[in-house]
């Protein structure tokens, strides 16, 4: 399928893959999380459980990808849509007829979740096809009235979820339709041939429906609206009111529209390099897609899930992970595997997540990172140090001691280094959490550390740049697979991008550099302002690391790495971070 731009800036403005337009933005709908005895129960669960279900089901989930023998690679969750299969409207809704999901197990699904060690589930109950998953009154392309399966899932899953203890919320289309005549980016005609109006869609369609969702079913979590599209302010307001009349403690989503909602929702799989300000969440799939694909095989492993839930929960936000069930209902078991491998992690790590807050860096560490709890650092360890020693830099606070799974180690501090002693091995496999009970609550120095064992990636983020632009860039690599980069780009011959940097000890280091080009570039680095590398390269369009070579720093404390392109195609350039990986000699 060819990608125009017209339907790259389509695909940004309306998808469910928009990614957040701002670079290190922070969550302009959101305070501080308040004390907790004057959250609600949904506030609490959303900021302490930091870690759900997301579940794609509709439809779609009948072609898992297919239409007509073609494999259409990306979302599944867009098949009918114009840039992917483009399937007529009548064509796509006749597929009802046999959709038959006998295997959706809503009390499998809800263990699945609990084993996993998700705290909620966010189900699909209307996606953009306009197809409804439950029981609705204002249409009978639902599940009950159009399929032979005849179950209101939504209400299935809703009991369950309140049976174990879960909490359940419901994702909502409230602009897109692309079957309901005046929906989003849908027909314009009813089947008479009279125009029909977004208005009236939204009174007759969007409105009715969220009514049912916020009573038919018990307290809920949350509403995740999505693709607000150009909908007035006026809608966004009366569907964030209509809930709150329902349902007064359910959390709203930012997707809403128009600046409003509970908390903010970042771009599709996306882990923000420096913490964020505010409630917000972060949303991850276990295939490439969102909708389940019989040829999509890029399973998420169980070290992904673990690595991206630590790092999203120290930046500061909750994580909320889809899986998309297949034709009959029923959760592909490598996904579920992955899960459950993954909630084996959490349940021997549960401070590592529950109720954690977020870094007192603001950013990763060479090793890992840290959460904080009430007294206590969790330094979650993905790196482990081969030498025995784990090294922290810039921490403040003082630190009465530290355990590993319950057994003391030694440790020193000292010129705002702490090390701690450690064994050789590993003690898990995807993750070792090591416990710091402190002195008085957590501070600690947010600049950049050299970690004298460990490979340390400088991120473009946390240098200052002159005479060229720092950005976010985003790019999709099968429809709708977002991938997104904070990047430094349009260099010129004056241009430099500066890292400052503190080395705990002498040592010679190997600096790699990551970016993509057109052609070959030169760069130049200096060393305290003193030239110290030069180097050229044929570059690649796709982001990949190439070395510049090795530095020597002489001295502990800060030192000062500037980059500079000197030569070759210097506008092509899009710089994403530096490595620095100690060298023993």
């Amino acid at each position: 399928m060819k990608i125009t731009r017209h339907t790259m800036k389509k695909a940004i403005l309306l998808s469910a893959c928009a990614v957040a337009a701002l670079f290190l933005s922070s969550c302009k709908s959101k305070v501080p999380a308040p004390t907790e005895d004057s959250r609600s129960p949904q506030e609490i669960l959303f900021d302490d459980g930091n870690y759900a279900m997301f579940i794609h089901f509709g439809l779609y989930s009948k072609l898992e990808g297919v239409w007509k023998d073609k494999i259409y690679y990306g979302n599944a969750e867009w098949i009918m849509n114009g840039n992917q299969a483009g399937i007529p409207v009548d064509e796509y809704m006749a597929e009802a007829a046999s959709f038959n999901p006998t295997e959706f197990d809503a009390d499998a699904i809800v263990r699945l979740a609990k084993d996993a060690g998700m705290k909620y589930i966010i189900i699909t109950s209307k996606h953009h096809e306009g197809f409804a998953m439950f029981d609705t009154k204002a249409s009978d392309f639902d599940i009950v009235d159009a399929t032979p399966l005849g179950r209101d899932l939504m209400g299935e899953l809703a009991d369950a979820c309140h049976r174990e203890g879960l909490g359940i919320g419901f994702y909502y289309s409230q602009f897109q339709d692309w079957t309901a005549p005046g929906g989003g980016n849908g027909p314009k005609y009813d089947k008479d041939g009279r125009e029909v109006s977004f208005d009236e869609y939204f009174r007759t369609k969007c409105v009715p429906q969220v009514e049912e969702l916020t009573t038919k079913y018990g307290e809920i979590e949350l509403i995740w609206f999505d693709t607000p599209g150009d909908m007035q302010a006026g809608y966004s307001e009366e569907l964030v009111q209509l809930v709150r009349k329902n349902q007064p403690h359910a959390l709203v989503s930012s997707r809403v529209g128009n600046g409003m909602g509970d908390y903010q929702t970042l771009g599709d799989m996306e882990v923000p390099v420096a913490n964020v300000e505010g409630r917000w969440e972060g949303i991850d799939v276990t295939q490439v897609g969102w909708g389940y694909s019989r040829y999509d095989n890029e399973w998420k492993s169980p070290g992904y899930i673990v690595r991206n839930l630590v790092s999203t929960i120290a930046r500061g936000g909750t994580w909320m992970l889809n899986v998309g069930p297949k034709a009959d209902g029923s959760i592909p078991e490598m996904a579920a595997a992955s899960l459950r491998k993954a909630g084996q992690w959490v349940k021997r790590h549960p401070e590592a997540v529950y109720g954690a807050g977020p870094s007192p860096w603001g950013h990763a560490l060479p090793w890992g990172d840290a959460v904080q709890q009430k007294g206590k650092l969790e330094l979650v360890v993905f790196d482990w140090p081969r030498n025995g020693e784990l090294t922290v830099p810039g921490l403040k606070t003082g630190v009465k001691s530290a355990r590993l799974n319950g057994k003391k180690l030694a440790i020193k501090q000292k010129d705002g280094w702490l090390t701690v002693k450690v064994p050789v091995a590993a003690p898990d496999e995807y993750a070792s959490v090591i416990e710091l009970i402190l002195d008085s609550p957590a501070e600690a120095d947010g600049g950049l550390a050299a970690d004298p064992r460990s490979v340390t990636v400088l991120p473009v983020e946390f240098a200052s740049t002159s005479d060229c632009l720092a950005e976010r860039s985003g790019w999709m690599e099968k429809f709708g697979e977002w991938k997104v980069r904070n990047v430094v780009q349009r260099f010129n011959d004056s241009s430099t991008v500066t890292w400052t940097v503190n080395f705990k000890e002498p040592g010679v280091f190997a600096v790699d550099l990551e970016y993509l080009g057109g052609d070959t570039v030169e760069w130049k680095m200096a060393l305290d302002g003193q030239e110290a590398l030069v180097d050229r390269h044929r570059n690649t369009p796709a982001y990949a690391w190439y070395p510049l070579g090795w530095i020597s720093i002489g001295s502990p404390g800060i030192h000062e790495l500037t980059l500079s392109p000197s030569d070759g195609d210097i506008a092509s350039a899009r710089v994403a971070a530096m490595r620095l990986t100690p060298i023993d000699l």
